[in-house]
Formats: structure tokens, C-alpha cells, sequence
């Protein structure tokens, strides 16, 4: 079969389309064949040596896929062969995904809705339960939120379930202005864009003037230090993805007005968090928001194998929206 992999570390270029052996199902596994493999800034993070739990070389990249049953291994009773279903490889602590084939078990697949296509459930595994379980954790019900890179994977479905969940405002901010009108077409109020100088006085006045009880940000950079100055009262910023680990640091005029604010900054990783029947339900969850047109998936664009660097490349150079994924050719 073919798969994209990884044999050394840097540029998009390292990605290899190569043939490897088909794997086969064990006991409780699936052999899914994939329709469709989600991309995410952590695959690009592990191509470059950079993530914080890193796998051995070769490797093939790819933590999530959208396909159909093809076989199953013993005592894997749960779903037919045939069924359409997402595939959750890394809550089984595994990649693999960027293949024509990948094993998983049973107990992290979940069928698909009828009117879901494989390229929307890629978007809803690491992308869609962030968002899910950051919004279960942090209730926005009554307040102002502001989220960042709000026209990503993550960011457009947390403007869409904050609203959902009773936020009394929501606003985005996105790296550059012509996001801004997708992320207003989600039920942002109002978005800004912080490759403007003076983005949180925007986005304090589009908050009719006033800080932000609740903000959501995984840009890092010069981004989070800003959302300091943006936060309200008694506030709460929430820190994901993996840009902040590079860049995260604090002073003792942030730690001061953290202090003097009563504010917090708190932390969010999703794995911690899930458990086999967390995953299989906050998916299902999910899966029947889209297939009932209650959240939009919004996509970053669908390519061939044979194009993962160039993937890879339109994803840090955030020249993409919503989702991204890769597809076999048929």
C-alpha cells in the first residue's frame, strides 16, 4: 500500500510517498481503509523535530482518519464491515495515518451520520473534541469570549460551540484580515486581526470597550502576552496546541496584574482527559451536530498523498482556514 513517511526530520520536502506492507487487524482492531487523513500542526511539529513526544524513525505521520471498514480481527464485533466510521489512531497512542490502510481498535471508531463526508469527521477527532471538551470545561455560558486563530481547525468550531453554549459575546482574531469575514459568517460578533499593531484595542472596542472574561489562545508568540492586556477582571485565558510551549513565558509584570486582577491562566490538553467511552460519545456528539447542520465544518483544502509537503507548507504558513486533510488517489 502506499503511505506517506517520515525518514528524517525538516521541510515539507522529507515527506516520501513509498510502499509498505498492508498491516492486519489483531484481536478487537479494525483494518479501516482510508477515504480521508486529517493534518495537524503537531504532524508539522514532529516533522521538524520539535514536538514534545516524538516517535522513532520511519515514521508514518497521521493521528486521525475517515473511511470504511474493510476487515476485522477476532472479537471485534462492534461495527460491521462495510460501515463508513471515523478513526481515532492517537487515543491508542498511535499515528499511521497518512496510508491507504491503517489497524485501530474498535473501541476508537465511531460510524458516521449519513450526511457527514469523510473529510468533515477528520476535523471532529483531535480538532473537534479540543473544542468540545475545552467549551465542557470551561462554561462560557453569560460571558465574553475571545478566541485566537479563530479561522483554524479548532477556532472556528470553538466560535460556533461557545455560541452554541450561551456565550454572552463571542470575538475572533485571526492572523490576517481576510479570515475575518469567515470567522463573522460562524457567529463571531466581530473579529480582528492581530498582524495589526493595535488588534486588542479592536477587539476591547468590539467588546464594547471592556476586557474578556474568557480567552481561548493557542497562537503564542507575541499573542498570548497581548491577550494579558485583553483579559478582563477575574478573567480566565486559556492556553492549547503546541506553539505555546515554544514561546510561553511570563514576567513579574504579567505575574503582577495576574495577581492584583484575580486572573488565571490555565492550561488544556486533550488526552489527559479522555477516556474510550469520553471519545466514542464527545465524537458521536459531534458527528450528529454536523449531520444536523447545527456546526459547519469549515475546509482547509483536501490533498493527494503525493502532496503532503505542500500540506504541510500551507498549514505553517497559515494560508489555510478550517480544516486540512490528505486523500488517496483513487
Amino acid at each position: 500500500m502506499k503511505a506517506v513517511q517520515l525518514s528524517r526530520f525538516g521541510g515539507p520536502e522529507v515527506l516520501e510517498l513509498v510502499d509498505v506492507p498492508r498491516p492486519e487487524p489483531g484481536p478487537r482492531e479494525l483494518l479501516v481503509r482510508v477515504q480521508a487523513a486529517g493534518v495537524n500542526f503537531a504532524d508539522t511539529q514532529i516533522r521538524q523535530n520539535r514536538y514534545p513526544m516524538m516517535p522513532p524513525l520511519p515514521a508514518i505521520l497521521g493521528m486521525e482518519v475517515a473511511g470504511t471498514v474493510e476487515s476485522a480481527g477476532s472479537g471485534a464485533t462492534s461495527i460491521p464491515v462495510g460501515t463508513r466510521v471515523a478513526a481515532a489512531l492517537f487515543a491508542g497512542g498511535k499515528a499511521g495515518g497518512y496510508s491507504e490502510y491503517v489497524v485501530v481498535s474498535q473501541d476508537h471508531v465511531v460510524p458516521l451520520p449519513e450526511r457527514v463526508s469523510f473529510a468533515d469527521a477528520t476535523a471532529l477527532m483531535i480538532q473537534g473534541l479540543t473544542a468540545l471538551y475545552m467549551i465542557r470545561r470551561v462554561d462560557p455560558r453569560g460571558k465574553t469570549v475571545l478566541v485566537t486563530a479563530a479561522a483554524g481547525g479548532v477556532g472556528t468550531l470553538l466560535v460556533q460551540l461557545a455560541r452554541n453554549a450561551g456565550a454572552k459575546t463571542v470575538i475572533g482574531a485571526v492572523g490576517s484580515p481576510e479570515k475575518r469575514e469567515l470567522v463573522t459568517s460562524l457567529g463571531a460578533s466581530a473579529c480582528v486581526s492581530y498582524g495589526k499593531p493595535d488588534w486588542v484595542a479592536e477587539a476591547r472596542a468590539a467588546n464594547g470597550g471592556a476586557g474578556f472574561d474568557l480567552i481561548l489562545e493557542s497562537v503564542g508568540g507575541d499573542v498570548m502576552p497581548a491577550c494579558l492586556t485583553a483579559l478582563a477582571l477575574k478573567g480566565e485565558i486559556v492556553l492549547y496546541g503546541a506553539l505555546n510551549f515554544a514561546s510561553f513565558a511570563l514576567g513579574p509584570a504579567e505575574l503582577g496584574g495576574l495577581v492584583f486582577g484575580n486572573q488565571s491562566v490555565t492550561g488544556f490538553g486533550l488526552n489527559s482527559l479522555l477516556t474510550d467511552a469520553g471519545l466514542r460519545e464527545g465524537l458521536t456528539e459531534l458527528l450528529a451536530l454536523v449531520n444536523d447542520r447545527k456546526i459547519k465544518i469549515v475546509s482547509g483544502g483536501s490533498y493527494a498523498f503525493a502532496d503532503a509537503g505542500a500540506a504541510h507548507r500551507a498549514l505553517e504558513e497559515r494560508k489555510t482556514t478550517g480544516k486540512v486533510n490528505l486523500q488517496p488517489v483513487k
